[in-house]
């Protein structure tokens, strides 16, 4: 007999006590070995014909065609049906589950440190356990015996702490267990090393057979059509009149289907799929493996367990034990067959190792626990560790719904219900933009999520689908950074904030800067791989040294550095590098008419004006929130003033999202067939914000125009000289101050940066970083997008209602959608709340008013001029009623961080500068 200790002696030769030192191949290209075990009593790779045919006739047409019958695809197919979308057809080239789903390990954990993650986990809970065994009469195999997250630190106890306040926004059930009553739940539980725990009792497994064949049952009763045993081998693409291409039919060796949308829901294939419509999908194939013990005596109705500082879980599996996890050196699959199906891997003992260790200490009785089999199998996994969803960049129609990273089961209902939402209205329901793939139809335009110098890029899939692998284990902490896949994209002033001590953060490609370390530079060096594959590992790594500071839930050690940052642009003035904001030019002779249908406040004012606005979706969701400023035709090789016939807009938007915008701006304009062009100057122009007191002063030196106010009011732009340089000055603020931003073309940014820092060094001038931008507009009481302001917020319950033309007779998108929901009433507005103990909270805080959990923070800081935590979140009324300002301000309130609870104090404004007197001037 095999056993666990067996395994792990042979695996570890006595002169090499850990795995990584023993360097092997980078990777795999062997194909599946014989068969292998499941730990499943049945599984659907014995059901079907075995004839090859397909199991029922191709209709000529379909609504939808879904493609992959794993979890993903049988979820979306099911909720596609179930919002009435009966003309849908799945086609799956073996049998359903046969590429990754059928040996999956099926945990659900309802907890994760994302607020989305926990709604769609949930319903995907609520599908498995409730709605088809109500709809079917049929028992999907879910299992209900809890979860136990754990703790051999005091920061990753934190963090699940962390977890453990978010759940009781959303009513999940969890306690923080000590280590004695660990064991009281787990007795077979080593707890000699246990900080704690947090159990989590209604977490739970699915069985993948038992989930995907109800959802089949119950998806074509609501008459989808579900069809094995037929591989798709092309996808016809045609251009409509306007040149966008789009989806036409999928063609199989048995007939094709014509369809105006496809569903890529092929999971490892899905590169392969994506290719024959000319759609590029970034994810790599790795091999992920489990082995299942013998019977364990004592084992029986215990909960799953999660050790993450051990990087293994072990999943229960009757009266035996699954143990697997994610190690530091995966093996990628390199050439992945077309032909396999309900296939698996040899295991590689020396990669799978150091779970073995981390479960025998975890669970003694596994040193003398028999291996009953090893299941090694292909799954996808991102750059970013998250799904890959929405409409391609390439092809409108095709859809995404892949690479899940292992989590494909868990995720599924959820994400199953968004995609289908996505596909029958256009946009998902919840705020899907961390999973949106969607991009414009050429792959010369960028991504939403990732630029196309990135998913053009195989280095940096790899390394980041590494490191994302390596670490999905690690403590998530706010302001942790990647070391893979870094220096893509440079603004034009890296080099010189680099040699005064930036520490850069990146955002879709981009080195920002983050905060200014005074003791010198510190490179983000090239990706070692962690020390994996025989890579040495980088030595004195300032970066590195740097970044493992922030991995703290308190204040970090350089929070002094933030706070000098933010008081000398309070009382003097900053310079913010804020190059890699996108820079967009909107043209042509209906770009008026495109801009009043796209922005929520009336931007078509005369040439020199700048208008805060926002992108509203059909709903009222906030797409994106950005300036936008009026422009006159100028140079034709000019990026700061391109030639153009008809009216022009000058947009410029936070970069991290810029690609979002772009690609909603120009699907409104693809849709809505408008005689204009969106042209993107982002990698052109760099912008300098100089904010400040001082700021009049010292650029009154530098430009070549009157900055006073009557000559240069807030909210307006013109084109001048800097240093001898053209460039667009725009008085405008992100922090709260007087100042002005200086878009300037790349050439000129170092001459123009030096300029100004000259002028301003008998002032008090300091490079800052975002780290202090996001302190000072938190403090100020401006939105970030994607933080608290999203495509499920609208301008209504964010605040933002002044962005609104609401008083025009002027239409423009989800305006209807705004005025009903102001008829009817806010039934949850965003509320600015500080407490007055300096405790660090990031997010994800619960809420309580009077005693009852009203909402969670989506977004938190400390603001150094008023000294105090601020932080911003929504809140609902528990009994169902409107959230006015009057319930605002009648409640008592607190704030739960990892378990404790902290007074707070409800605004109505903004707690700095309320009267915003110091943008325009007067101090």
């Amino acid at each position: 007999m095999s056993y666990v200790s067996c395994a792990l002696r042979a695996a570890t030769p006595r002169c090499l006590p850990a795995p990584w030192r023993s360097p092997r191949p980078f990777s795999s290209a062997t194909g599946p070995t014989a068969k292998k075990s499941v730990p499943y009593q049945k599984t659907l790779k014995e059901e079907g014909s075995g004839t090859g045919e397909p199991s029922r006739p191709l209709p000529p047409s379909a609504e939808v065609v879904v493609v992959g019958g794993g979890s993903l695809g049988c979820q979306t197919t099911y909720h596609l049906a179930k919002q009435g979308v009966t003309s849908v057809v799945l086609l799956e080239r073996d049998r359903l589950t046969s590429g990754t789903t059928w040996h999956t390990a099926g945990l659900l954990w309802q907890l994760r440190p994302s607020d989305v993650e926990v709604e769609l986990l949930a319903h995907t809970r609520d599908v498995v356990s409730r709605e088809l065994p109500a709809e079917t009469g049929l028992h999907t195999g879910w299992m209900e015996n809890g979860g136990l997250f754990i703790a051999s630190n005091k920061q990753r106890l934190d963090e699940y702490k962390r977890l453990m306040s978010l759940g009781k926004a959303y009513g999940v059930e969890s306690y923080v267990l000590t280590p004695s009553q660990t064991k009281d739940l787990y007795p077979l539980m080593n707890i000699d090393d246990l900080y704690g725990t947090l159990y989590v009792p209604k977490d739970g497994t699915m069985d993948p057979a038992g989930t995907c064949s109800t959802l089949a049952r119950a998806a074509t009763a609501r008459g989808a059509t579900i069809i094995e045993n037929c591989p798709v081998t092309g996808i016809q693409v045609r251009a409509d009149n306007f040149g966008v291409k789009r989806v036409y039919a999928v063609e199989t060796a048995h007939g094709t289907i014509q369809t105006p949308c496809v569903v890529n829901c092929a999971g490892v294939w899905a590169r392969a799929l994506g290719r024959l419509a000319g759609v590029h999908v970034p994810l790599v194939g790795m091999h992920h493996a489990y082995v299942v013990t013998e019977r364990i005596e004592g084992i029986q109705n215990m909960p799953n367990v999660r050790d993450h500082d051990a990087s293994v879980y072990l999943r229960l599996q009757g009266d035996a034990l699954s143990v697997g996890g994610y190690e530091s050196n995966p093996i990628f699959w390199e050439e992945v067959s077309e032909k396999f199906a309900f296939g698996l891997f040899d295991l590689d003992w020396d990669v799978f190792m150091q779970h073995i260790e981390g479960a025998i200490n975890r669970v003694p009785v596994l040193e003398k626990t028999g291996i009953k089999s090893t299941v090694c199998g292909p799954e996808s996994f991102t750059a970013d560790h998250k799904p890959l969803m929405g409409e391609a960049p390439e092809v409108r129609g095709f859809f995404l719904g892949c690479g899940f990273n292992s989590a494909g089961m868990m995720l599924g209902g959820g994400c199953g219900r968004e995609l289908a939402h996505w596909i029958i209205h256009g946009r998902p329901e919840k705020d899907m933009y961390g999973y949106d793939i969607r991009q414009v139809a050429s792959v010369s335009l960028p991504s939403r999520r990732f630029h196309h110098s990135l998913t053009d890029n195989n280095r940096w899939i790899r390394e980041r689908s590494h490191e994302s692998y390596a670490k999905n284990y690690s403590v998530v902490f706010p302001h942790d950074e990647p070391l893979a896949g870094r220096n893509v994209r440079k603004d034009p002033l890296h080099e010189e904030l680099l040699r005064q001590g930036c520490v850069f953060q990146e955002r879709h490609g981009w080195e920002r800067p983050g905060w200014f370390n005074p003791r010198g530079a510190a490179p983000v060096l090239d990706y070692d791989y962690y020390g994996a594959y025989g890579q040495e590992r980088h030595r004195d790594y300032t970066y590195n040294r740097l970044l493992g500071d922030e991995y703290t839930f308190d204040f970090p050690p350089h929070h002094g550095l933030i706070k000098n940052e933010c008081l000398t642009c309070r009382n003097a003035l900053a310079l913010f590098d804020m190059s890699y904001f996108g820079k967009f030019y909107l043209v042509g002779p209906e770009a008026t008419k495109a801009a009043n249908w796209l922005f929520t406040a009336d931007v078509s004012k005369a040439p020199g004006s700048t208008v805060y606005t926002c992108m509203l979706n059909k709903r009222g969701g906030v797409e994106s929130d950005l300036t936008v400023s009026r422009i006159s035709p100028g140079d034709p090789a000019s990026p700061l003033a391109p030639a153009f016939e008809g009216d022009g807009y000058y947009l410029a938007i936070g970069g991290a999202v810029a690609q979002h915008n772009w690609s909603h701006i120009t699907a409104v304009l693809q849709d809505m067939k408008l005689q204009c062009k969106l042209l993107d100057c982002s990698e052109e122009l760099g912008m300098m914000s100089i904010q400040g007191p001082l700021s009049r002063v010292v650029l009154q030196e530098v430009l070549d125009t009157d900055l006073s106010n009557e000559a240069f009011p807030f909210s307006t732009h013109k084109l001048t000289t800097a240093a001898g340089c053209t460039v667009r000055a725009m008085r405008l603020s992100f922090v709260g101050e007087m100042g002005w931003e200086l878009h300037v073309p790349k050439a000129d940014c170092v001459k123009v940066y030096q300029a100004v820092m000259q002028a301003g060094a008998r002032h008090g001038i300091t490079n800052a970083g975002y780290r202090a931008i996001d302190s000072l507009s938190i403090e100020k009481g401006y939105r970030h997008w994607h933080a608290d302001l999203r495509p499920d917020d609208t301008p209504l319950e964010a605040g933002l209602a002044f962005t609104c033309k609401l008083k025009s007779s002027i239409p423009f998108l989800g305006r209807e959608a705004v005025e009903a929901q102001k008829a009817k009433g806010i039934f949850r507005r965003l509320v600015c709340f500080t407490t007055e103990e300096k405790v660090p909270m990031f997010g994800l805080e619960a809420v309580w008013r009077d005693g009852e959990v009203v909402g969670h923070i989506r977004r938190a800081d400390f603001g150094f001029a008023i000294d105090k935590t601020i932080t911003y979140g929504y809140i609902r009324d528990p009994t169902g009623g409107p959230v006015s300002l009057d319930f605002v301000k009648s409640g008592s309130y607190e704030l739960e961080r990892m378990g404790v609870t902290y007074p707070a104090r409800a605004h109505t404004k903004s707690p700095f500068d309320p009267d915003n007197k110091r943008v325009k001037g007067f101090y």
